[in-house]
Order: structure tokens, then C-alpha cells, then sequence
């Protein structure tokens, strides 16, 4: 794998929840980056109960204004397993959305470092949480060059599926037409509710590979820290049963995508 974003639609939260849940449950060497322009939370919430330094994407933002992100990326990462150490790591965002606006003008320079990073040794892949694309200023950038963009919804209700559908479209015109076309795209679902997963999924015009249930003690560890977590809680269960159709979907593009990038890149060049 390479890069996963992760994004929600207005009314639907559940991004964080969901990409810690990933990087804490699947096998391979994962970075959380927390490139939310609102701000990340992961510091303030599952990891609250620790002393970190102003570490993570502003200062790595600064190292990019300078050409020096291979030498300041390691320095701004918080490992998530003391148990394994370096196989799970977070860039932990930036804590006042004000903030946004410096990071803004880096980001094509931090989605390709993040691209090359699985290609490095030891090699990563990067869960990018992005946040709710109701802030205004998304970074672009990062989703054109994602691998696999997951749109996380919850299920419960009409209002928190209502607002995915323009999200979807929103997300498809983009990736069209600035991006590798709207085959990257795909849904998280979370929680239960009256409407079947096929009929979200032919509603958004998206597939799904990603399901996690609802799981209120592991998601409130996960939100705001202060808990235990064990593997074989039900969130992480399903968040780690997810990574071999996530892993398939992205060999797949790639294989779809290899013929056309050679001859665009022949011809380009």
C-alpha cells in the first residue's frame, strides 16, 4: 500500500476513530498522518495522557519550505506501540486551524514524500486523516494522490447519509478532473441502521471496504483516551478484517492504472 485518505461529509464524524483503528489493528508498518486543516486530535485525545513536545505536521510543513523533509520526518512521529516499536506511528496535526494556512502551500511536497515512503527501508504506508470536507480547504493534493480515498460514513440515520451523497459527487468531479479518476474512491461504513449496505452503496454510486460496528467503550478509548485497548475488541476486529480488501482494492488500481501512467509518462517526458 502507499497512501489511504480518509474523509467524511458534513454531520458524519467518526475519521479519527477510524483511522486509528486501522493503524492499531493491520499488520504492515502504518503512519497515521493527521492532515485535518481543523486541526488533529489524536494528541488531545487517545494519546491525552502523555507528555509530547509541539511535534508532528506543522514543523514537518516548515522542513518542507526548506527542502528538509527526509531529514525532520522522523523527528515529528509519536510511536503507538510499545510493543513493537516504529511499526506504528503518528504525525500528529496541528492544533489551531489558523494553522491551516501554513500548511497549505507545502502539500503537494508532503503527498509525495508520503507516496515514496513505502519505498523506503523500512518501507511505510500512510493513513492520511483529512477530517470532514466541510472545512473549505481541503488538501487537495493529498487526496489526488491517494491511492485509495475512503469517504467514512455513519449509517444510523438519514442525516448523517444525506450530506455523503454530495460529498461523493463532490469527491468523483474532482478526482476527474484533477485527479487519477474517481476509481480511488470508495466507503467506510459505521454503525447500524435502517438502510442495507447495497442501498447506500448504489445511493453514493461507491463500494464499501471498510464496515466497523458500533463499539461505544472502544471508540470513546479511541476518542479520548484513558482506556485499555485489546485486540480482540469488536472495532478492531473489523477494522483488522478490513486490510486484505483494502490491499486488494490498491493492487488492483495499480495494475489498472500502470498502462496509462507508462505511456504518460513516456510522452510526457
Amino acid at each position: 500500500m502507499a497512501i489511504i485518505v480518509m474523509v467524511s461529509a458534513k454531520g458524519s464524524p467518526g475519521v479519527t476513530t477510524t483511522a486509528l483503528a486501522c493503524t492499531l489493528s493491520w499488520n504492515g508498518r502504518t503512519v497515521l498522518a493527521e492532515c485535518d486543516p481543523a486541526g488533529g486530535s489524536v494528541l488531545s485525545g487517545y494519546l491525552s495522557g502523555l507528555e509530547i513536545p509541539p511535534i508532528g505536521l506543522l514543523p514537518l510543513a516548515a522542513a518542507a519550505l526548506r527542502d528538509q523533509l527526509a531529514d525532520t520526518f522522523a523527528h515529528q512521529l509519536v510511536d503507538l506501540d510499545a510493543n513493537r516499536p516504529g511499526h506504528r506511528l503518528v504525525l500528529p496535526g496541528i492544533n489551531d486551524p489558523i494553522q491551516s494556512g501554513t500548511i497549505r502551500p507545502t502539500w503537494e511536497s508532503l503527498a509525495a514524500f508520503f507516496a515514496d515512503l513505502e519505498r523506503r527501508e523500512p518501507g511505510y504506508d500512510v493513513i492520511a486523516d483529512c477530517g470532514r470536507l466541510s472545512t473549505g480547504a481541503p488538501p487537495w493534493p493529498l487526496l489526488f494522490r491517494a491511492d485509495l480515498l475512503l469517504l467514512v460514513v455513519r449509517v444510523e440515520t438519514l442525516r448523517t447519509i444525506a450530506p455523503a451523497v454530495g460529498a461523493a459527487e463532490m469527491l468523483r468531479r474532482e478526482l476527474t478532473q484533477h485527479g487519477q479518476g474517481p476509481g480511488a474512491l470508495a466507503l467506510a461504513l459505521i454503525g447500524e441502521g435502517p438502510y442495507r449496505r447495497r442501498d447506500i452503496e448504489q445511493r453514493l454510486l461507491l463500494p464499501t471496504l471498510i464496515e466497523l460496528p458500533d463499539d461505544p467503550r472502544t471508540a470513546e478509548v479511541l476518542s479520548d483516551g484513558g482506556g485499555r485497548l485489546r485486540g480482540n475488541q469488536r472495532l478492531l476486529r473489523a477494522a483488522a478484517s478490513a486490510e486484505p480488501a483494502v490491499r486488494d482494492a490498491i493492487a488492483r488500481r495499480r495494475a489498472h492504472l500502470a498502462p496509462t501512467s507508462s505511456r504518460g509518462s513516456s510522452h510526457a517526458r
